[in-house]
């Protein structure tokens, strides 16, 4: 009878044990998504004239998202601060959580990666469509006419490719960079862990603003007139 249930028990644990390493990043993206909606919710009922540090800090990233989105897009670039600016704090928030202890980075799983890539591929092409209507589709075609039929199946490629290269590239930099950290981290547990917390972080930051800044070029090209 002890051997059944010590079977039973070593079975259901493992099954548990499998399910928590397939589901870590949903669990990892449902704390990234709390703890943001507690700093919405904080930011906005608190404002004051003289800001504490968490307002500091976020009046900070936003003044800088905002610098980004109008040296790309110029004065209509604030108009897409919604997107991008969540697509930040979910990225890199998302990116530091895989440096706390029995967390993971819901950015180093590629189902996240590509659903944030996903997310940016459709919103640019509605923006697109949007500002443009069906004339966007001349963007597919080339700058002339006789070229046309060359150019469409490479546009149509390339404009597929973005969300792929949005995913692999963030996928790749985060799981790799932790996974570099880990191994050092247990190999000089007791000589590299600042330095490679302030490695992990700067890589935390590189990737997400490699990330907003093809977001924002990618707008960008979708509602320029210049084609």
């Amino acid at each position: 009878m002890d051997i059944h249930m010590s079977l039973w028990t070593d079975l259901i644990g493992q099954l548990l044990h499998k399910d928590l390493l397939l589901w870590d990043h949903v669990v990892a993206a449902g704390v990234v998504f709390l703890i943001l909606s507690v700093i919405a919710v904080t930011i906005k009922f608190g404002i004051n004239l003289v800001p504490g540090p968490l307002q500091q800090l976020i009046e900070v990233v936003v003044e800088g998202l905002l610098g980004l989105l109008d040296d790309n897009l110029g004065e209509r670039g604030r108009q897409y601060l919604p997107l991008i600016g969540t697509l930040a704090f979910f990225i890199f928030l998302s990116n530091f959580l895989g440096m706390v202890p029995f967390f993971s980075a819901a950015t180093g799983n590629f189902n996240t990666t590509v659903a944030c890539a996903l997310i940016v591929f459709i919103y640019y092409n509605y923006q697109g469509l949007k500002e443009h209507g069906f004339g966007y589709l001349k963007h597919f075609l080339g700058p002339v006419s006789w070229m046309a039929p060359m150019m469409l199946p490479i546009e149509i490629v390339s404009h597929l490719a973005r969300p792929f290269s949005l995913a692999i590239r963030l996928f790749g930099n985060i799981s790799g960079e932790h996974a570099v950290v880990l191994t050092f981290y247990g190999l000089f547990a007791w000589l590299l862990p600042m330095p490679m917390m302030a490695f992990g972080l700067f890589a935390a930051f590189l990737q997400t603003f490699v990330f907003i800044l093809l977001s924002s070029l990618y707008v960008q090209g979708a509602i320029a007139h210049d084609h």
